[in-house]
Formats: structure tokens, sequence, C-alpha cells
């Protein structure tokens, strides 16, 4: 289990972490540093716990607004998602011009890059 030394705040510190992780934990202690930073220009004195602790906060407030558009978009995608089926039934019983289909597929293939792209934005 290697240990990785990282920085937060202007402190450093030793932090053990499973084999090949090595990456993810100084991206993590980046993200951590950045609000930590912010937080010690604007407080002087401030202490390492409650430093850590407002900055986690800060980080936890971030990633509780990207759930919430996280789950906005999903549910335009569902919504998306069940127009298209609805449109492409009528198609079928319509027997709709190809420009139509075409049009429909545009959309079914932008409806898939949103969810990628909030995926990515989700996992990173």
């Amino acid at each position: 289990m290697p240990d990785v030394k990282i920085s937060i705040g202007n402190r450093d510190f030793e932090v053990a972490c499973q084999e090949g992780e090595e990456h993810f934990l100084r991206t993590a202690a980046a993200m951590l540093d950045t609000e930590a930073q912010t937080l010690a220009s604007q407080i002087r004195h401030l202490t390492e716990s409650r430093m850590l602790l407002m900055a986690g906060l800060m980080l936890a407030d971030k990633t509780a607004g990207l759930d919430d558009n996280l789950k906005l978009a999903e549910q335009r995608i569902a919504e998306l998602e069940a127009e298209l089926a609805e449109a492409q039934a009528a198609a079928k019983a319509a027997r709709l011009p190809d420009e139509v289909t075409d049009t429909m597929a545009e959309i079914a293939a932008r409806a898939e890059a949103i969810a990628m792209a909030v995926e990515e934005k989700a996992a990173g």
C-alpha cells in the first residue's frame, strides 16, 4: 500500500492508498486543496480540522449541485426518449417520410450525447 504525500491548504499529509490509486488520490487532494486555499485566503488562523471540514463541506455542496443537475438531465433524457418512442410508433403507423425519421434519429443521437456528457461530468 503506497504512501502518497499531498498538500492541502499549505499543509502536507502522508496518505496511504491502494496500489494504482495514487492518481485518483492526487486528483481528489487537488480538488480539496483548491477549496482549502480559498478558505485560507479569506480566513486567518484557520485550524487544520476546521479548514478540512469547511473545504469538505464546500465540495459536498458542489457535488450535491451536480447530483441535482444530473437528476434533471436524466429526467429530461427520459422525457425525450419517451417522446421519441411515441414519435417512432406514430411514424410506423403513419409511414412518415424518411426526412422525419432521419430527424428523429438525430434527436436520439443528441439525447444519447447529452446522457454521455452528463455521465462524464458526474464521474469527473
